[in-house]
């Protein structure tokens, strides 16, 4: 299965417009389409859970603590990517183009990474 993204409010909307006109047909949930303003980090985790979606954000600061939780509470996470304030859109966005290529869903579960790879 490929990989499906879901945007955090904190992320960039130029990251998600620019990795949507490389690749179209990539499964990409706005932060906005998925009704997330407002939303805890763990109910973002769970939503992401429940969607079978890679959560990508720029929130290191307390995102890590929160899927480290998460995860050991038992819960299933198909993945989370942190994209520090400091990379550039471009980059960011042919890391994602790139993961989105070049794996699969499960490669992805369970694991935080940290971009770019």
């Amino acid at each position: 299965m490929k990989v499906r993204f879901l945007a955090d409010a904190d992320l960039s909307k130029a990251i998600v417009s620019g990795v949507l006109r490389r690749e179209p047909s990539l499964d990409f949930l706005t932060a906005n389409a998925a009704g997330l303003r407002g939303t805890t980090d763990p109910e973002v985790l769970a939503l992401a859970a429940d969607q079978q979606r890679v959560l990508i954000s720029h929130d290191v600061n307390t995102m890590p603590a929160h899927f480290h939780a998460f995860m050991r509470a038992g819960k299933q996470s198909f993945g989370v990517f942190l994209i520090p304030q400091s990379l550039d859109v471009g980059s960011a966005i042919d890391e994602l183009v790139l993961i989105w290529l070049a794996s699969s869903a499960s490669e992805w579960e369970g694991r935080l990474a940290w971009l770019p790879l």
